[in-house]
């Protein structure tokens, strides 16, 4: 364990200043990580990997994940509350996609690294 302490007392002054200078906006390290936390429940993670690709209505979510409507239904409004899927009307019926190419970047991305790791 030891090999991952750094026994040296150099402080570079010049990436200190420039990352302290980075971070000072609290606001959307605070959004970052609430997006992260909405994203990380393991339904969600689902519903945003089964909308990857697709765009589906909600009896369509459940009969893929073998769950209830109310339940997918509350996990939508999550996501769709934090921005991270939008939906569209067709007559009585109601489609949900994400929200845009961001967020299917990001969930394609971390696939992407945890079939590397694998």
């Amino acid at each position: 364990m030891r090999e991952y302490v750094c026994d040296c007392n150099i402080i570079h002054e010049d990436v200190v200043n420039t990352t302290k200078k980075k971070i000072n906006d609290i606001d959307i390290f605070s959004d970052v990580s609430n997006f992260f936390k909405v994203i990380g429940d393991l339904t969600r993670i689902k519903i945003l990997y089964a909308l990857d690709n697709n765009e589906m209505c909600v009896c369509d979510i459940a009969s893929t994940l073998n769950m209830s409507k109310s339940l997918i239904s509350h996990q939508l409004k999550v996501l769709k509350d934090n921005k991270i899927v939008k939906y569209r009307k067709q007559g009585k019926e109601v489609y949900y996609l994400l929200d845009d190419d961001h967020v299917k970047d990001i969930i394609d991305i971390a696939f992407c690294h945890i079939n590397h790791k694998r």
